[in-house]
């Protein structure tokens, strides 16, 4: 399958915490999929350093393998392509955040995902029904209870 064909996912941090070894309810058959589609190179996936720092506040607060949490971030950027905001999505996330979003990392990976042509895979109901109220184009946006319809069944 060509590069042009496959499904380009940016991953919300929700979907890489495991691999630091944060257990995250409900989370696993996403990554059951996730795996697959890699392994028949139907994906590639995607994080920027946004998603790390979001990470690294949310581990300083408990208890964790240091050896673990190397293994994962090595993992990560051995894995996954990094990828940042254009200026546009940088400038995006701020009128965004203006108008009383509070999660800025929430909108830099969605503003990510809209100016670099990926699909942003998420499971924030807050951030999509603020998207939508305030008539946001949120087509980058591939939900996760979407996701699971879509290739969780037989198509893989």
């Amino acid at each position: 399958m060509s590069s042009s064909n496959r499904l380009k996912l940016l991953l919300d941090s929700t979907y890489l915490l495991p691999i630091l070894g944060v257990e995250i309810e409900g989370v696993d058959r996403v990554l059951v999929i996730l795996k697959k589609l890699r392994e028949q190179v139907k994906a590639e996936y995607y994080y920027t350093p946004f998603s790390l720092l979001e990470i690294l506040g949310k581990l300083s607060k408990m208890s964790y393998d240091r050896e673990r949490v190397a293994r994962g971030l090595v993992s990560i950027e051995e894995s996954f392509r990094v990828v940042y905001p254009t200026t546009d999505g940088y400038l995006k996330a701020l009128e965004l955040k203006a108008k009383g979003f509070k999660d800025l990392i929430d909108l830099l990976l969605y503003t990510t995902a809209l100016t670099r042509k990926l699909l942003f895979l998420s499971r924030d109901k807050q951030l999509i029904a603020f998207l939508e109220e305030h008539k946001e184009d949120t087509n980058c946006i591939v939900y996760e209870e979407e996701f699971l319809e879509r290739y969780g069944g037989n198509e893989l």
